[in-house]
């Protein structure tokens, strides 16, 4: 069986639940490290996440204004 597809909010509730853990102290040295190795691979997949959904709404952006651009263009009569 494999794993979930990992999601921006599977990976901000796991970041939350390792928080809680930190928080707590009663975390070993070891389980320490392995938590905030993973919380910061989480951090990075979720903030490359969020640049994608940047991009991808600049591109829509970018789209609608062209979109605009055009339909003023092709107006009859703003022609001189």
């Amino acid at each position: 069986m494999s794993a979930p597809e990992q999601t921006y909010e599977t990976a901000t509730s796991r970041l939350e639940e390792i928080i809680r853990r930190l928080d707590s102290g009663e975390a070993e040295l070891r389980e320490t490290l392995a938590l905030c190795k993973e919380g910061r691979s989480l951090v990075e997949f979720c903030a490359a996440e969020l640049d994608a959904v940047g991009q991808g709404l600049e591109e829509l952006r970018l789209d609608e204004l062209v979109a605009r651009l055009e339909a003023g263009a092709a107006r009859p009569g703003d022609a001189a």
